[in-house]
């Protein structure tokens, strides 16, 4: 102990001589990237959006009336396969929300549980609406659209059956089309259920408060919104049906979002509609969870809607910046990592154990800042945040070089392979026809 602590006090007088020029030359990326955007541009965002609902307090009030005197018929979209142990726990949550006028359509997407004995007693008695069974399997996609064509509601709100919502959910998430009409679908807030299950789940809770949900408060703010999750989302019906609905995954989320992008609709992230997922519990689980995630980026932004980056007719500057701001961030600042690392190792390989302990502690103290600090502009939290305090060192890990490394291989895999299309998430045959497609 008594050597690192002599290690790191050497390494703050090699600072103190060199000045903040040479401070600067080591932890470029740290201060010129990571600090710039995830804390600065952070902060200064909520500072705005903290203001706007103090001064648009009416504005909301008057859209929650609205909301009420018209009563609209919101149609909820529940696509799976072998969710049967989810649907009544679902059912029972719906039941207690505050907004009562909906339809809820669950549709079975070749389950071999007992899903379909479950949801036709459910339906028996009056707790859904319409159940659909798919004999074949033919993918989320599929599923969602089949839910689709049979709604009869205004609104779709997309739900994951293994999720469980705030009672004033449904309500939160349907206010943002009465605050503006040019509002198309609007994304839920998707908080980890099982963050004590495992350091896995832990890991990911934190970064579902932050880099999620902060992630996606000031990416709605700017205008850049890119994602609505399919565990929660709600959307205009009449610009689905425009759109076609969904189209095969992964990345499906992001797809129909960029979809409704591109016909001009303003997509919103609304923070205080809470749903509660679980989390892959073990780190293999994740690993798979987020090679899927990861390849959407290059199957969709830099293939399917690559026309974003060209001008034309439709073409829309905020698109680009979303888009590009997307890429700059996840794909090629993770390169430039690899290119920062090289550059000490050849630059300072006599500091490399100082530099690699004062990143550690540089992403750490921004990781407190930002829990302690950004805590005060969220509206609805799960967990403590307290409970954090102990694991935050380890984010600096999880997310500089265990992300990092699933990120690359990922891009790897789909830039030189196009795995995405052998993925298993999806019947194979769903996916033969979208690669012929080229979706």
């Amino acid at each position: 102990m008594d050597s690192i602590i002599y290690e790191i006090d050497n390494f703050i007088n090699y600072i103190s001589v060199v000045g903040i020029s040479k401070l600067l030359r080591i932890f470029w990326f740290f201060f010129f990237f990571e600090m710039f955007r995830y804390v600065v541009i952070d902060f200064v965002s909520l500072a705005f959006i903290k203001v706007g609902r103090i001064l648009n307090k009416d504005k909301r009030e008057a859209a929650i009336k609205h909301l009420y005197n018209e009563s609209p018929l919101v149609s909820i979209i529940v696509p799976g396969k072998n969710e049967g142990k989810h649907i009544f726990k679902l059912v029972t949550s719906l039941k207690e929300q505050t907004y009562p006028h909906y339809e809820l359509i669950i549709v079975d997407d070749g389950s071999d549980d007992d899903t379909e004995l479950i949801c036709t007693g459910l339906k028996k008695n009056g707790l859904i609406d319409q159940f659909i069974r798919n004999e074949v399997r033919g993918g989320k996609a599929s599923g969602a659209n089949t839910a689709l064509r049979a709604s009869k509601g205004k609104y779709i709100v997309h739900l994951d059956a293994d999720c469980s919502y705030d009672r004033d959910a449904i309500e939160q998430i349907l206010i943002p089309f009465y605050l503006d009409k040019r509002v198309g679908a609007v994304g839920g807030n998707v908080m980890v259920r099982n963050y004590k299950e495992s350091l896995a789940t832990t890991l990911q809770a934190f970064e579902y408060v932050d880099a999620i949900s902060i992630g996606r408060m000031v990416a709605s703010h700017l205008g850049i919104y890119r994602v609505i999750s399919g565990a929660f989302g709600a959307f205009r019906k009449d610009l689905l049906n425009r759109v076609e609905g969904w189209d095969v995954g992964p990345g499906l989320d992001g797809d129909i979002t960029v979809k409704l992008r591109k016909m001009g609709c303003k997509i919103i992230f609304e923070d205080r509609a809470v749903c509660l997922t679980n989390a892959p519990s073990t780190f293999q689980k994740l690993v798979n969870q987020r090679l899927r995630w990861d390849k959407s980026l290059i199957r969709f932004r830099l293939r399917k809607h690559r026309d974003v980056f060209f001008p034309d007719n439709n073409f829309k500057l905020i698109d680009f910046v979303s888009f590009a701001e997307n890429i700059f961030y996840s794909l090629i600042l993770n390169l430039k990592w690899y290119v920062y690392f090289v550059d000490m190792l050849f630059n300072y390989v006599d500091l490399i154990w100082f530099i690699i302990m004062m990143n550690v502690f540089l992403y750490t103290l921004s990781n407190y800042f930002k829990l302690l600090i950004f805590n005060f502009f969220r509206e609805k939290t799960h967990a403590p945040f307290s409970y954090f305090l102990l694991f935050m060192p380890l984010m600096v890990f999880y997310h500089g070089y265990f992300l990092r490394l699933v990120r690359t291989v990922a891009y790897i895999k789909e830039v030189f392979f196009k795995s995405s299309y052998e993925d298993v998430w999806n019947p194979s045959k769903s996916s033969k026809f979208a690669k012929e497609m080229g979706i």
